[in-house]
């Protein structure tokens, strides 16, 4: 049996945007659906008293935002199948649970108010951070989010740090019909040797260049051979790698970035780019973690 996509719902406008996102993502997969809403309604009304027959206010907020959302859901794709739950948990820890048996879990990028927009964008971060599945923060404009652009870019980093990732942005190409556009940065050296002339300036840059690009193809040759059905495109951009990802996203479907998990590690785990892209993509972003 398929593993379901698990995607957050709160009923903020942001994740009725990763709502819908995700039904089309499940169709695309031919996936199930598994709607979770979690949150500590019970710490704050835990306290009601005994005698009393009603139910908690936030226990039946809580279901009526999940029945709306499956129904949001079942609208937006009858043949999709939806299931939902609701959980007296810790947002986070809920969801990272989720993630053990999820093809992806997905997020939105804020949440309802000032300070509620603060509290889920950090569960997002979190999330992002540290769960076993692929999570998705589903972000950017209208064009980005429907997947009208298709393409896929694929952030490639150093060698060993994203098989996985390669092969979840193949599979979402596939599946979407879309180009897979693979990205590797690369910098000149900020202070030159002292006396180098201009010309071996250059040719020093075209090394740096070169060796982008050697990294690039020994990433994607053995993956790309069993995918002669999708228009892969590779490029090799100068500049910070946080920027470069940024800029291409805005002609994106989805960024798809690689991130290690360490067996031994229990803290967050993402780099400077993928809080970065996380933070400030035009399209929504994947962050597909690697067992080291």
């Amino acid at each position: 049996m398929a593993l379901p996509l698990v995607v957050g719902v709160d009923g903020s406008e942001s994740s009725l945007d990763a709502l819908d996102w995700a039904v089309d993502e499940a169709a695309r997969h031919e996936l199930p659906l598994h709607l979770v809403n979690a949150s500590r309604w019970e710490r704050y009304e835990g306290r009601l008293p005994s005698f009393r027959t009603d139910r908690p206010t936030g226990d039946v907020a809580a279901e009526n935002i999940v029945a709306a959302c499956a129904e949001r859901a079942t609208l937006r794709n009858p043949e999709v199948k939806v299931s939902a739950e609701v959980l007296a948990e810790d947002t986070v820890m809920a969801l990272l649970e989720q993630s053990r048996e999820a093809f992806a879990v997905v997020t939105g990028s804020r949440g309802r108010g000032a300070i509620a927009e603060t509290l889920l964008g950090s569960v997002s971060l979190a999330v992002a951070a540290r769960a076993v599945s692929p999570v998705v923060v589903v972000r950017g404009g209208e064009k980005n989010r429907a997947g009208a652009l298709r393409r896929v870019v694929l952030a490639v980093g150093d060698l060993g740090e994203g098989a996985a990732a390669v092969r979840f942005a193949f599979r979402e190409a596939r599946a979407r019909g879309a180009a897979l556009h693979a990205v590797r940065s690369w910098r000149r050296p900020a202070h030159p040797r002292a006396g180098q002339s201009p010309l071996e300036r250059e040719a020093s840059s075209l090394i740096y260049e070169e060796q982008a690009a050697g990294v690039l193809s020994e990433v994607l040759d053995h993956v790309e051979r069993g995918h002669d059905d999708i228009t892969v495109h590779r490029e090799v951009i100068e500049g910070p790698a946080h920027q470069v990802l940024l800029d291409v996203s805005e002609q994106a479907d989805l960024l798809v970035v690689g991130a290690l998990r360490r067996r031994d590690h229990t803290g967050l785990e993402l780099g400077r780019v993928s809080h970065a892209v996380l933070h400030r993509s035009a399209c929504p972003v994947v962050i597909v973690p690697q067992r080291v």
